[in-house]
């Protein structure tokens, strides 16, 4: 089955019919000039700066079959190698902090075998070459993510409560032209050398105007909620002193 299915870097959950989260809110005024703006005028503060470490983080999106037919198709990991983005901590109150992620779409890689099988469960049986390119098409193309309009996926924190090492925070998603607001926890670690955040979150595509991948009459669909799962690495860089 080529299916299409939704980024959103950004935690092990297998395929589920019922994982349903609660719909993220429209950021409204929150768009994503508006929060680049935001973080780069934070970013000139003094405090701890930290940069992601792409290839020692783990990032997957899981998307998960549906329709009266699904045991006929398939649920897809999507591994996300390729991303960058800052994590400014301006003092040890979690409050001030903030943080921006950059993710580009191209470099999603989709149903690898290690990954399905690191996954297990439903997520195991390998898939063609041929297959993955056609989800590959769907997922990018006009009628998915639409990447050559929308060429990435962005993370901006908008508000950070909690105590370390668990922290809530307000995460605005933007995607597809749209920005979405919602309150994901995280465990938090970090020192003068890096900075470690793990969680997952779930995501609705039709958040983001896209309408979930569905043929002959939703018999085999892909359903609207994405989970994502993380585990970042993040190495410090000279700290701006006031």
């Amino acid at each position: 089955m080529r299916t299409s299915c939704v980024l959103l870097l950004c935690c092990g959950l297998a395929a589920c019919q019922t994982l349903s989260p609660e719909p993220a809110q429209r950021a409204g005024p929150l768009q994503l000039a508006q929060l680049q703006q935001s973080f780069q005028s934070r970013s000139a503060n003094a405090g701890q700066r930290y940069r992601i470490n792409a290839a020692a983080s783990q990032v997957r999106i899981y998307a998960f079959r549906a329709g009266a037919a699904r045991k006929a198709g398939h649920n897809h990991v999507l591994g996300v190698p390729q991303f960058e983005g800052e994590i400014l901590l301006p003092s040890e109150n979690p409050a001030d902090a903030a943080f921006a992620i950059r993710v580009p779409l191209s470099a999603l890689v989709i149903d690898d075998t290690a990954s399905r099988a690191a996954t297990g469960g439903n997520f195991i049986s390998p898939r063609s070459a041929d297959d993955i390119a056609g989800t590959r098409q769907n997922l990018l193309g006009a009628k998915g993510l639409d990447a050559e309009r929308f060429p990435d996926l962005w993370l901006h924190s908008v508000a950070i409560a909690g105590d370390w090492p668990v922290l809530v925070v307000e995460l605005a998603t933007t995607l597809h032209g749209l920005t979405a607001t919602q309150p994901v926890v995280l465990r938090v670690e970090h020192d003068a050398q890096g900075l470690r955040a793990r969680g997952s979150f779930a995501l609705r595509q039709s958040d983001f105007g896209l309408t979930p991948f569905s043929v002959l009459g939703g018999l085999l669909a892909v359903q609207d909620a994405v989970a994502i799962d993380f585990d970042i690495r993040a190495e410090a860089v000279a700290a701006i002193r006031p």
